[in-house]
């Protein structure tokens, strides 16, 4: 077997402990990066925060739906309705709005306005955001650090504290 001169071993030598250097520091810097204690700390959070929006999406559409889709103009799932503005090759005049779902509109060409499942999304976050509300409340009550801050509603606020704000600025 062919053997390698002093100098072209000594090369791959050099270059083989400068890869394994800068893999080891690539490594550490990696391990560094990932396991510190507030990237952690956020996995758990979108761990629970996605929990929570299925626990939310539960509530929604088992409970909040349903007893919203009991009023007269809404006779079915809320998430159903549709009007059609423009019908398709394929119209059946004789079923309410031409057509028995949205997506059977939409393949037949059909322009749809999706307004029951706009309104779902709508209820959606509304549900949530009250949910977020009342645990943020509950937080600020039990611990005493107020994260729930209320803002300035009135314009007077801000026309009185733009020109302090502009002396501020042209001492600067």
């Amino acid at each position: 077997m062919p053997r390698l001169d002093d100098s072209t071993h000594q090369i791959l030598q050099d270059a083989e402990q400068g890869i394994r250097r800068r893999t080891v520091d690539a490594w550490d810097s990696f391990s560094n990066f990932a396991l510190r204690d507030n990237v952690l700390e956020v996995a758990v959070g979108l761990i629970l925060a996605a929990s929570f929006t299925a626990c939310a999406n539960a509530l929604v559409t088992d409970i909040i739906l349903p007893i919203i889709s009991l009023l007269p103009f809404l006779v079915r799932n809320l998430d159903a309705k549709f009007a059609v503005l423009h019908h398709g090759p394929n119209y059946n005049a004789s079923i309410a709005n031409g057509y028995n779902t949205p997506q059977q509109a939409l393949d037949d060409g059909a322009v749809v306005l999706a307004y029951g499942d706009f309104l779902d999304k709508i209820v959606r976050f509304m549900v949530v955001a009250l949910a977020l509300w009342i645990i943020a409340l509950a937080y600020s009550r039990g611990s005493g650090d107020n994260i729930v801050k209320r803002q300035v509603k009135s314009g007077r606020m801000a026309e009185r504290t733009a020109p302090l704000m502009d002396n501020k600025m042209s001492k600067k």
